[in-house]
């Protein structure tokens, strides 16, 4: 069951289409109509999102199209080239040879007309960051992402499970969202993989099956 979870995750890659907005809708459409080039602020170098862990930044810089880069990963940008539209995730962890390194590429990108999506969990003018490289994340587009609530967690996956023609145990959404993952493409993932194993094995969801596949995952990451 753990291997027929995991191997869903590359069939349904991050896009903007597979983003559950939530509260986030004016965000997105935000974001959309910059990567788009179709709104008046669409000449702006910069476009920054903040918010908590779990609010879909990652999900939101993977989508974008850019090469997408994280600062835990990279934290000194190195084999970054200028011209390439980047997409720079969790930009307050990188280190001072990092930070030099982004203030040299917004400059270049800003003469020649490019692009920059970055993510962190504050705004820009709170970042840990040189004075110099906060002035000019926070010169350009700053939006903020919120957590889905559990509401609107459970109706995103009401609606996937009725596209799928999917049915669940009473009180199988509220199991879910109080045992599994709280990330909403893992929760997404996880009702795919539900799909795919009744119709395998002709077996309707359970909540017996739920703690099954969700006792196996806990089992593997020990």
């Amino acid at each position: 069951m753990r291997q027929l979870l995991l191997d869903l995750l590359p069939d349904s890659p991050p896009s903007l289409d597979n983003f559950v907005p939530g509260g986030n809708g004016e965000t997105l459409a935000a974001l959309t109509g910059w990567l788009a080039g179709m709104t008046q602020t669409a000449a702006e170098t910069c476009f920054c999102l903040y918010g908590p862990e779990g609010c879909g930044r990652s999900h939101l810089l993977r989508a974008s199209g850019f090469r997408y880069v994280d600062a835990v990963d990279n934290p000194a940008l190195r084999g970054i080239e200028h011209g390439a539209a980047l997409a720079l995730d969790n930009v307050d962890r990188l280190d001072a040879e990092g930070q030099i390194a982004l203030f040299n590429f917004f400059n270049r990108q800003k003469a020649a007309g490019g692009r920059l999506l970055t993510a962190a969990s504050q705004p820009p003018q709170h970042l840990a960051v040189r004075e110099d490289l906060r002035t000019r994340l926070g010169s350009g587009l700053i939006y903020r992402l919120q957590i889905l609530s559990d509401a609107e967690k459970a109706a995103a996956l009401a609606a996937q499970a009725k596209e799928r023609a999917l049915k669940l145990p009473p009180n199988a959404l509220d199991y879910l969202l109080r045992h599994a993952s709280r990330d909403m493409r893992a929760l997404s993932a996880l009702l795919v993989a539900l799909d795919r194993y009744t119709l395998e094995y002709q077996r309707p969801v359970t909540l017996p099956l739920l703690r099954q596949l969700l006792a196996q995952e806990a089992a593997a990451v020990i």
